[in-house]
């Protein structure tokens, strides 16, 4: 089942983007699915902690972001936007460098919530976090 609104290109979520916090920590969506969204963020000076890992704070970052631009790619814009109401994230593993991958896959589709659950990775494809996002469908 294809969830998605209407067409899109990644070019075209990532222009979107700009000037925000998203394009700030560099998150990328890089690909989409039926029913789901995957992007990116580099672990460097913006998104690690004082120890030098990826700061838990970052990774919520990721998954609200990819999240958020997933329900905001389900609803008919003209009517309808999605902001966070809850998430929450369990920090499984230490990132000190790369890239992780959050890809976010849909669990619950409704009128007033969206629920996703998204995987951050490393760039060896071992989990990092697990979140699960909570969306508040808001009528304009």
């Amino acid at each position: 089942m294809n969830i998605w609104n209407e067409e899109f290109e990644l070019s075209d979520v990532n222009k979107f983007n700009k000037g925000c916090c998203v394009e700030h920590l560099d998150i990328r969506v890089t690909d989409f699915g039926d029913d789901y969204l995957v992007a990116t963020m580099p672990v460097d000076e913006r998104t690690r902690q004082p120890y030098g890992v990826l700061h838990g704070g970052a990774s919520c970052v990721l998954a609200e972001s990819v999240g958020s631009i997933a329900s905001n790619l389900v609803l008919d814009s003209s009517k309808y936007y999605a902001a966070g109401l809850e998430i929450n994230a369990n920090h499984i593993r230490p990132v000190q460098s790369g890239l992780v991958t959050a890809k976010a896959k849909i669990v619950h589709l409704g009128k007033s919530t969206h629920i996703w659950d998204i995987r951050i990775t490393d760039e060896k494809d071992k989990l990092v976090c697990i979140s699960r996002l909570t969306m508040a469908v808001i009528k304009k």
